[in-house]
């Protein structure tokens, strides 16, 4: 790999040759995985992916991306934060990260940055509709990497937090990191009232009334190849995406 796309191991005599057309900012969290997958999961992974993607679309297509080290501040439910070790990042801390992270960008030159996203209690939207009233010819997108391709094709119980999916991918990338034996069953309660089992209103769950081993979702039928299989349809994905996102010079651009 002739060009550093790993921010975490490249080198300023590295990057300074080189031209890059998109940021890759990998966010997850510091929370409780079930007891079978490391605290950093979220990180781990959207940064596996992003990092896969980027040496993908960068040997076939030509575009160079940068992938920052992941952000481990994640926002929790109730529930959970009082875990110990698990850490809530409120909204205003995490969008200052961001704030900080965009302006730094900006000032070097970038224009282009896709956040890859592997916590399901982070939402950007808010954050990015605010960054563009301060910097609006710079593209910030954003994406959870677990829904790029459909679980459902690969999993035989897809759940939503240290699953199957987490579970499997992990296998793929570090299995060194999965101790499966050690996995609690990942049952959860789901909310009494229809309209908000429905999705249609929407309350925080507290973690500690919905599942006791903090998994929402049966790990047990993960398997290492299941993980390469989607992690290899998401990192398609994300390629297909950079191709196109690289070609955008400018925001009129995205619309037809």
């Amino acid at each position: 790999m002739k060009s550093p796309i790993d921010l975490s191991t490249a080198t300023y005599g590295r990057t300074r040759s080189q031209q890059y057309d998109i940021v890759l900012l990998p966010w997850g969290a510091t929370e409780p995985h079930n007891l079978h997958l490391p605290y950093l999961t979220d990180c781990i992974l959207s940064h596996g992916i992003a990092l896969d993607a980027a040496n993908a679309v960068y040997i076939n297509k030509g575009v160079r991306c940068m992938v920052l080290p992941p952000v481990n501040m994640g926002a929790q439910n109730p529930g959970q934060r009082q875990l110990p070790f698990c850490i809530h990042a409120r909204y205003e801390t995490q969008k200052a990260i961001l704030t900080d992270i965009v302006a730094s960008l900006y000032e070097q030159g970038f224009r282009k940055m896709l956040i890859v996203n592997g916590h399901g209690g982070n939402v950007f939207k808010p954050m990015i509709r605010d960054l563009l009233l301060d910097y609006p010819d710079f593209i910030i997108a954003s994406s959870e990497w677990y829904k790029m391709a459909r679980p459902t094709d690969y999993f035989e119980q897809p759940g939503e937090h240290a699953d199957e999916i987490e579970t499997s991918v992990m296998m793929h990338y570090h299995p060194e990191l999965v101790h499966l034996d050690e996995a609690g069953e990942g049952n959860a309660k789901t909310f009494s009232l229809k309209a908000m089992k429905e999705g249609k209103v929407w309350v925080p769950r507290d973690w500690s009334m919905v599942t006791t081993d903090t998994g929402i979702g049966n790990p047990m039928k993960s398997t290492a190849e299941k993980g390469k299989r989607f992690a290899e349809a998401v990192v398609q994905a994300y390629v297909d995406f950079l191709c196109e996102f690289t070609k955008i010079k400018q925001t009129s651009e995205l619309y037809l």
